[in-house]
């Protein structure tokens, strides 16, 4: 049992490394190529670059997904679940329905392998990848900050779930989670931003767990 444990988180991390190593380099390089990118350039790497990438994306998204279930299921019933744990697989989860539900569809119609407003799809798509930036930098910090309880103390990184300090987090990941939906990109517009907003928030949410 624990060898076949073992080997799920390997997957887990496997699958979780092609997953946001897409994401960055739909962020960080993709869009910025896009941009500088003559038309015929543009044209041949929107038919058959992009979908290939996007691909590796969405099914990298969808087996970290599947394995930490798997893994969550474990840690349920030890020290290791806790209010940490719970920051981390919220954001995870988010991130993943961001993947499937918002930015693949829209995607598809950005890039004409459907139908559909393209201007308006390739903004929504841009916003919840944004986001999905945005929570990486936390989401791992709370699936690495998990096990640490003992030496760190707070109640993040106890045995104890939930408390106010849990919810306070909780509402701010909503209500960034309902600007990727509807809202606008912000400080999310730049790279440089984007990457400073990520940092700061883990800064801000593991703060709240510990000092709360």
């Amino acid at each position: 049992m624990e060898f076949f444990n073992f080997l799920v988180r390997w997957g887990h991390l496997l699958f979780g490394i092609t997953w946001i190593g897409m994401l960055y380099y739909f962020n960080f390089v993709q869009g910025g190529y896009f941009k500088q990118a003559t038309p015929e350039a543009l044209a041949d790497a929107k038919s058959k670059l992009a979908p290939s990438a996007l691909w590796w994306f969405r099914w990298g998204a969808m087996f970290t997904f599947i394995s930490g279930i798997v893994l969550l299921g474990g840690l349920s019933h030890n020290h290791q679940f806790n209010n940490s744990i719970v920051i981390g697989s919220t954001m995870g989860t988010l991130m993943f329905l961001n993947v499937w539900l918002v930015i693949w569809p829209a995607q598809q119609i950005a890039l004409g392998m459907k139908e559909g407003d393209v201007a308006k799809n390739g903004a929504k798509a841009l916003l919840a990848s944004r986001t999905n930036v945005l929570f990486s930098a936390p989401m791992v910090f709370g699936m690495l900050a998990s096990p640490h309880g003992a030496q760190w103390g707070g109640s993040g990184y106890g045995t104890a779930v939930g408390g106010l300090d849990l919810m306070i987090c909780l509402v701010i990941i909503a209500a960034l989670e309902i600007n990727g939906l509807i809202g606008k990109q912000g400080p999310m517009a730049s790279v440089k931003g984007v990457i400073h907003g990520s940092l700061t928030l883990t800064a801000v949410l593991f703060g709240v767990l510990y000092f709360c």
